[in-house]
């Protein structure tokens, strides 16, 4: 099972089928369809009930309730009945029901690191069959830890899932939300500054963040014009701009040069 590739997947609540559309014209490239946080637990069995799929070609992704909520189980079986392209997993750690639940789902797991307990076990789920993305529950994270919503004290969960998900071979993991929806200059700084450490995707909780996540994902013209030069270079090492060009450097600006399309 391969989960398609996408950059900036937007949560919509499950309980709003109405925005269901909307948020996939928003210009994200996958919707995620949450049965979790952003609905209210009288309205969960609404919510599972308003499940569809086939309204965009873009990857639609469920989040669901977690274990040990009355409500985990029925919103699999629920997930599982459609034709969705992933289902998230919240405060993911280590069991033997989530292994169990990795190794024999239909479709793509996505492991969403949310807790201590998970980070600290992200290589082992990584690894799982059935896996195939981490997502970054920052806030959550920062709320069982006990601490601030800032880069200098995410950047070791930051790190450690970037390194986690290229252990396992999986797709650069997806960093967590930035909280305000109006800042563009914040919102694309958050989304680059992610991008640098290795990071393939950016949770976004409102379209008004889609174009500013796409600005910090997209290289600059300074950049772009660096890389063809590399790229122009040849091959074995040569200098670049009075800097030493090898295959490592290549890769890095062939990697610039296919962000422009997206």
């Amino acid at each position: 099972m391969m989960l398609p590739d996408f950059t900036i997947p937007l949560f919509v609540p499950g309980d709003r089928p109405e925005r269901f559309e909307k948020a996939a014209a928003s210009g994200a490239d996958a919707v995620i369809i949450d049965l979790e946080d952003a609905v209210a637990p009288g309205s969960k069995d609404n919510a599972r009930g308003a499940l569809q799929a086939g309204f965009t070609d873009y990857p639609i992704l469920v989040r669901v309730n977690g274990e040990g909520t009355p409500w985990h189980v029925k919103d699999v079986s629920a997930v599982f009945a459609s034709s969705f392209a992933g289902l998230i997993i919240p405060k993911a750690e280590m069991s033997n029901s989530f292994a169990d639940l990795a190794g024999n789902s239909p479709i793509p797991i996505i492991a969403l690191i949310e807790s201590a307990r998970g980070l600290s076990q992200a290589r082992e789920i990584a690894a799982l069959a059935g896996v195939s993305r981490l997502f970054f529950g920052s806030v959550d994270f920062c709320a069982d830890m006990g601490c601030s919503h800032t880069r200098d004290s995410l950047l070791f969960a930051r790190s450690e899932l970037v390194l986690a998900s290229r252990l396992a071979g999986l797709v650069a993991p997806v960093d967590g939300v930035t909280t305000s929806i109006v800042d563009a200059d914040e919102i694309a700084s958050d989304a680059k500054y992610a991008l640098q450490l290795g990071f393939g995707g950016k949770l976004a909780i409102h379209p008004r963040q889609i174009e500013a996540i796409q600005a910090g994902f997209r290289p600059d013209s300074s950049e772009i014009e660096w890389a063809r030069r590399v790229v122009a270079s040849g091959e074995g090492a040569t200098a670049v701009d009075g800097a030493m060009v090898d295959e490592p450097v290549r890769i890095r600006a062939r990697n610039i040069l296919r962000r422009i399309v997206k």
